[in-house]
C-alpha cells in the first residue's frame, strides 16, 4: 500500500529517519530486504513529527497499524480518503487477511 501510495517512499527525510535497510555482502547484486520502523513512523505523524497532509498521514497509519498493529480508530482513518486511496487500503487489508493481490475484489462478494 505504501509504495503503491507512492507518497512517503518518495521523501528523503521520511525514508532516511524511518527505513532500514540490510546491508549484507553476501547479497551483493541482488534485491536488498528493506523495512519501515512502523512504531516510530507512526509516533512521528501522530505528535507532528513529520509535515504531511491529513491524508497521507492516515495511510501510513493504516499501514503501521496492518504492518505492526499500531493502534487506530479505524473510522477516522478512512474517512475522507479518495477512492484510489480507499482501494489501496481495501487491498492492503485483503492482503494482510490472506487474499493474495486481490485483483477481482468485486468478483470476491456475489452480494456487492
Amino acid at each position: 500500500m505504501l509504495i503503491a501510495h507512492a507518497e512517503w517512499l518518495h521523501r528523503t527525510g521520511f525514508v532516511a529517519r524511518f527505513v532500514r535497510v540490510q546491508v549484507d555482502p553476501a547479497l551483493v547484486g541482488q534485491t536488498a530486504l528493506a523495512w519501515v520502523d512502523w512504531h516510530a513512523a507512526a509516533d512521528a505523524v501522530a505528535t507532528g513529527q513529520v509535515a504531511c497532509s491529513a491524508g497521507e498521514g492516515r495511510v501510513l497509519l493504516i499501514a503501521a497499524s496492518i504492518a505492526k498493529g499500531v493502534p487506530l480508530d479505524l473510522g477516522d482513518a478512512v474517512s475522507g480518503l479518495d477512492a484510489v486511496t480507499s482501494v489501496l487500503v481495501a487491498r492492503a487489508v485483503l492482503a494482510a487477511g490472506g487474499h493474495g493481490a486481490a485483483d477481482d475484489v468485486a468478483g470476491m462478494a456475489w452480494w456487492w
